[in-house]
């Protein structure tokens, strides 16, 4: 197994409860920095070191980039911890709504070992504007695309595949700003004038002057494709596209792993409250009655 690199370790208190965080969404900050502040001692791991940068050292952090290698590499990790009488209170699953895969290993590999594991929900977004909702990528060849101006806010990773299911239209995109999803946009027939290379941004006080706005006015965007996430990209796209009269596509959340605890911020902190509770300066971690296993 390809073990992740390690940014920053923390001091390992015994006695202390450890969660594992899986993050890597504009959540996992501000999340990680509660957590912390309540006395917990976090082990965080990311897929990229550019994504580690938002977040503060501190002792009680430690930060571990790079992929998990699937749901055996999970166990193992589980179990390595577990026989270092160092075992995590609570596995959380802070990534992306549309991080299928990682979820559904993280599930498989916590189930199978009974270990809490508890879902970071994000709220879903209600707005105004010509919103519809499509099952998957694949409902969209069936959209009438002739004629239109249309902006994929989907990652870079699909983009080939979204391009020849939406043949009419005019295409562009919006990706992160690393070589890989430069690489993948361009190989599905893009170029550099049909691409817009940026990190989602802070929302703005007026949805006039977002981001997401001033590349619909460029580009004279007459549909936008994004993804239901649920986080701030989807909201901004939300207020640019009714401000300015554009079609939205949204393709749907998939489902949660089954048996999986999923809980809204202000549940899940609750949660995890109570978990803590448990424990005691003498006692290494315990297995809570009652906790969700997957």
């Amino acid at each position: 197994m390809e073990l992740p690199i390690l940014m920053h370790r923390a001091e390992m208190h015994q006695g202390k409860p450890r969660i594992w965080l899986l993050a890597g969404t504009g959540e996992g900050p501000p999340l990680a920095k509660q957590l912390l502040a309540e006395g917990w001692q976090v082990q965080l791991s990311l897929v990229s070191g550019s994504a580690a940068l938002p977040y503060v050292a501190h002792p009680n952090l430690d930060i571990r980039i790079g992929a998990l290698g699937g749901d055996g590499a999970i166990g193992q990790m589980l179990e390595q911890a577990q026989a270092r009488g160092n075992s995590f209170a609570a596995v959380v699953d802070a990534s992306h709504p549309f991080a299928r895969q990682i979820s559904a290993d993280l599930a498989k590999a916590c189930m199978a070992r009974q270990q809490p594991l508890l879902r970071l929900l994000r709220p879903s977004l209600e707005g105004p504007g010509q919103i519809q909702l499509q099952a998957n990528l694949e409902a969209l060849a069936d959209y009438p695309w002739h004629g239109e101006r249309l902006l994929w806010a989907i990652g870079a990773r699909q983009l080939a595949k979204a391009i020849g299911l939406s043949k009419g239209a005019v295409h562009h995109a919006r990706i992160l700003p690393t070589p890989t999803a430069l690489q993948q946009a361009m190989a599905s027939g893009l170029g550099e004038g049909q691409l817009a290379c940026l990190r989602p941004a802070e929302p703005t006080a007026r949805w006039e002057d977002s981001i997401e706005a001033a590349l619909l006015r460029q580009w004279g965007i007459t549909v936008v494709v994004a993804r239901q996430s649920g986080g701030i990209t989807e909201a901004s796209w939300r207020a640019a596209c009714a401000g300015l009269g554009v079609k939205l596509l949204l393709l749907q959340r998939p489902p949660e792993p089954p048996g999986v605890e999923c809980l809204l911020e202000a549940e899940l902190l609750a949660r995890l409250a109570g978990i803590k509770g448990l424990f005691s300066p003498d006692a290494g971690p315990a297995n809570p009655a009652g906790s969700t296993g997957a």
